[in-house]
This record gives C-alpha cells, structure tokens and sequence, in this order.
C-alpha cells in the first residue's frame, strides 16, 4: 500500500485533510493494533489541534521510514509542543496550558479537596490483599509527610493515566486477577480525576501516554470527561518520560523553571514502574537546575500483587522497593501533596 493509498483510507470525508475524529475512526475500521500503536500515537498527537493536508502526512511518514528512531524520532518536532518553535519563545507554558491558574483565589485558599473524597489504598488493600499487606503499606505510609505544594511554584505531570491500564489491553495481558490486580490503579485514576475536577484550570498540568492500539489509548474514562479535548501531552513508549529525546518534556520542565515552577510532582502509573524510573531520571537530569520532583502516592497506583512482599525486592513488596529507591535518589516521595494557593501562612488540618 502506498502512502497515497493509506491517505486515502484515512481520510474519510474525501477533503484532502486527516482529522483526528477520521484518524480513529479509520483505524478502528482498518483494526489497527500493537504493530500500528506507535503510527497512531503520533499521528493523534499531530491532528490535535487541525487536520494535516496530504502533503504534510506523506511528508510525515516518509520522514518515519529515514529515521533511526522512526515515529519517535524528529518527526516529533513538528508536534504542536514546538510551534512556535520552543528555543525562541519564553511563555511556552501558554502553549501547554488549559485555563490560566485561577487568579481570583482567595488569600489562604486550600485547592486540595478534603480528605474524605480520595479513594484508601489501604481499605482496599484489606480487602483484596488482606490485612498484613494493607498493614505493612500502611507503616510505609507513615514513614512518610504530606508536605504543602505552592501552586505558583510547581507543576502536575500525570504519566499514562490510560485506559489500558484500567479496561483495556495492559489489563487484560494479566490474566485471570486482572480485575482484582487492577484496582488500585483504577482507585488512583479516580484520585487522580476527583482532584483535576476541581484544580484542572488551577494547576499547571501536564500528561504522558504510552502508545496502545486505538480502543485502549485514550484517556481512562474516569478522566476523559474532565481533560479538555486538545490537552498535550509527551508520548512515552518505555519506562522514562526522558525518551524519546524530542518528546517536548524537556522543553517543557525547562519552560516551568523559567517561571519559577521549581517543583514537579508526578502521579499516573505505575507506580514501582513508569513513575519510578521517569521520577529518578528527572531528578538526575534536572539536579543542577535545582528541580524539585516529588511523587504523590495518592495519584499513584500499582498492581495489586506489587503490595505483596517478594524474594525480589529482598522480602520487600515491589511498591516499598520503589519508594525506597526513588528517596535513596533525591526524589521526594509523600503520602500527599497538599496544594495550596498563594499564602501558606494559614493553618491546615490535612492529613494526620
């Protein structure tokens, strides 16, 4: 099939243009897969914003077939992260942006929801791990602080907060305990939402996701609804939201420390996995820039059976194995993130 013909294929309504609706339309129709997952993630990214013409798509793809790194290589430059192009402009963080931070907030405003809404890892824990496990993560938890993040001071990075990893074909690799496996990533997907519900236009926020076939690529359904349609966000393929190179996270984090966002606190999942690695090698990458990177355990899910202690991890669960990991790194890791507006010279009986 020659580019032409795959064009034409895609391009449902015969307008010389590859919209995004088209784009997932025509590949559900074609039952694109995993071999087609990473051509789909990049061209969902591409027609984000407006369809692209033709020309531009076999210009496209034949600039895929010459590079090494094929649909992760420089072809990610011409995603709307870098137009205009980010070496020449200051307020990138307007390109990302969906909603400024709401600058009505009154003085000593708490933007964390109260407690009661967030879903309990270890009551949910008890009951499919049983009460050992939700006990040790538990003392894990303890060990841990719930310090005050700024809002004018930091940023939210969410990695692969998908429906893959919820409903879609991660989850089903697993096998017979997938829905059991699965829950506390689907209770930190739903952490996740409840607060983006409420602080999405407030925060400066940011997403990864990894390439799946078309049914299972979009966003969980628990935060589709509340992530505004156009959101960017960096493809990740592997374990670090570092690679590829030409991504946009660098430019991005880059973009946040210009405008005094010293501190990036990342959730998604998973936690022992993606998080960790992506966590650790921010951390290191931005040292000298004086980047804070913290993870919040409450937008942080897990498998299950990551909770259950393992020869492994030297009779330590998968999860604690990571959060020591990550600390021994630099990484800050907490139990949550209490966000707050600009004045953090009020009480606040957050968490105990």
């Amino acid at each position: 099939m020659t580019l032409n013909q795959l064009f034409d294929i895609l391009d449902l309504d015969k307008d010389g243009q590859l919209s995004r609706s088209e784009l997932h339309l025509a590949a559900q129709r074609m039952r694109w897969h995993w071999h087609e997952a990473p051509i789909f993630a990049l061209l969902d990214l591409l027609t984000i914003l407006k369809p692209i013409p033709r020309n531009t798509f076999i210009a496209f793809m034949n600039q895929i077939a010459q590079d090494p790194l094929g649909p992760y290589g420089k072809v990610l430059l011409n995603a709307p992260h870098f137009s205009p192009p980010i070496a020449s402009k200051h307020d990138l963080l307007s390109t990302y942006r969906r909603g400024e931070v709401n600058n009505t907030l009154k003085k000593c405003h708490w933007v964390i929801p109260d407690d009661h809404i967030y879903g309990d890892v270890v009551s949910l824990l008890k009951h499919t791990a049983g009460t050992n496990i939700a006990n040790d993560y538990q003392a894990l938890l303890n060990t841990l602080d719930s310090p005050h993040i700024s809002i004018d001071d930091a940023a939210l990075l969410l990695i692969d907060p998908q429906r893959s990893f919820s409903n879609g074909v991660w989850m089903q690799s697993i096998g017979s305990q997938a829905k059991v496996d699965v829950k506390p990533i689907q209770l930190a997907f739903n952490n996740c939402a409840q607060f983006l519900n409420e602080n999405y236009r407030r925060i400066e926020t940011m997403f990864t996701r990894c390439p799946f076939p078309p049914d299972s690529y979009d966003w969980d359904n628990r935060l589709a609804e509340i992530i505004d349609s156009t959101q960017l966000y960096f493809i990740k393929p592997g374990n670090s939201v570092l690679f590829p190179p030409t991504n946009g996270f660098r430019e991005w984090v880059k973009s946040c420390i210009n405008s005094g966002k010293n501190t990036l606190v990342m959730g998604g999942c998973t936690l022992n996995s993606c998080i960790r690695v992506s966590s650790i090698e921010t951390q290191n990458h931005f040292k000298n820039q004086k980047l804070r990177v913290v993870v919040d355990l409450s937008l942080s899910g897990a498998r299950t059976s990551n909770f259950i202690s393992s020869p492994m991890y030297g009779a330590l669960s998968a999860v604690e194995s990571a959060v020591r990991e990550m600390i021994a790194a630099g990484v800050l890791v907490v139990r949550r993130a209490k966000w707050i507006g600009p004045d953090l010279a009020c009480s606040y009986d957050g968490l105990k």
